[in-house]
């Protein structure tokens, strides 16, 4: 899948659709939120969490668009972190 990335007013938009939060980790993944699906509770390595659940477009060994945990990629730290607002507009893989 191509994803078209693209940069408006400052803002990075994928598809048309506007980031509103991005992660990246040292393996080369990235994490682009377009939307805020729902908050919850989840269990992560045993435990109960405060949890957001977004949409977006992950770039993996695959790229595709899909539904992902932020306690998860949080759970990553230090070898994935959240992307700063100001630097989104350059964020992630491009052809």
């Amino acid at each position: 899948m191509t994803a078209k990335f693209e940069v408006r007013d400052g803002e990075l938009f994928i598809d048309g659709k506007k980031v509103l939060k991005a992660w990246e980790s040292f393996n080369g993944w990235f994490w682009f939120a377009v939307e805020k699906v729902r908050e919850q509770i989840s269990i992560i390595d045993g435990k109960e969490v405060k949890d957001t659940i977004w949409f977006g477009f992950v770039q993996g060994f695959e790229e595709e668009w899909g539904y992902f945990s932020q306690a998860e990629i949080e759970k990553l730290k230090p070898i994935a972190w959240e992307i700063p607002r100001k630097d989104l507009p350059h964020a992630g893989r491009r052809v």
